[in-house]
């Protein structure tokens, strides 16, 4: 719930923040798009995308260097899963579904300069134009600690408690027949306890731009991402820690350019 509420809020953000941008496309002359051989220098657009680890959205500024490339910077959010994660329904009345050993939820903030060039341009409005792009830039990761609901039978009694815990690898055994698991914690449980792990990512992209106008931004961008956590970074129990993450991403894009 942590991921889903901090995604949803910066996805807004993002998106008035994109439709606000500058100017009116369709009074930009040139045929309104219609007109391969224009060079507009600047551009927004933002990225919806999945990748193995989880989902995210981004928002990218850019401006051409020369006719083939371009620079920009982005900010980039989403959250992070670790593979191994299934999720169970509880026995609790709400019937939250938790993932068992679960220790943090983990969302990442990025911001990235980076470089795209063209390896293939239109020959007309209907063509698609390929291009790769590479950037690096700082991440923090906010690791909020997982709570769940548990059944807590205390020593000399029958009559187990309802309590709210965090998965404790000393406590949570397969012998331990005093505590039991009913569901998730709540958004609020844990957020005054979030942690925060910098780091540093590198992102390579290939994307197919197939927009009707050229004033317009339409692609599917498909890449790699590699965060480097010097301090490592934990999200599930009884699984090591990680200082290095690779995730495979595909996305949409969608914006808009002008001069």
């Amino acid at each position: 719930m942590f991921n889903k509420y901090c995604f949803i809020f910066l996805l807004l953000v993002f998106g008035c923040a994109l439709t606000m941008q500058g100017q009116d496309i369709t009074n930009s002359g040139y045929e309104n798009g219609t007109t391969l051989n224009v060079l507009y220098r600047n551009d927004a657009s933002a990225k919806i995308y999945a990748n193995t680890r989880g989902y995210g959205f981004l928002f990218r500024r850019g401006k051409h260097v020369n006719a083939k490339t371009r620079s920009y910077y982005e900010i980039d959010v989403q959250n992070l899963r670790y593979p191994k994660e299934i999720r169970v329904v509880g026995d609790a009345v709400e019937k939250r579904r938790f993932v068992y050993g679960k220790i943090n939820n983990v969302l990442l903030l990025r911001a990235a300069v980076g470089l795209q060039n063209t390896l293939f341009s239109k020959a007309d409005n209907k063509a698609v134009e390929v291009r790769y792009s590479y950037s690096i830039g700082p991440t923090i990761a906010f690791a909020k600690p997982y709570y769940v609901q548990i059944y807590k039978t205390a020593a000399g009694t029958s009559n187990p408690k309802a309590a709210l815990a965090v998965f404790d690898d000393s406590n949570f055994t397969d012998n331990n027949s005093s505590i039991r698991v009913v569901g998730r914690g709540g958004f609020m449980e844990g957020l005054a306890e979030t942690k925060i792990y910098p780091a540093i990512t590198g992102k390579f992209n290939l994307s197919f731009e197939y927009a009707p106008y050229t004033n317009l931004i339409r692609a599917i961008e498909t890449g790699i991402s590699l965060d480097y956590f010097p301090k490592a970074l934990p999200i599930m129990a009884r699984n090591p820690a990680e200082n290095i993450v690779i995730t495979f991403h595909v996305g949409f894009v969608f914006g808009r350019k002008w001069f």
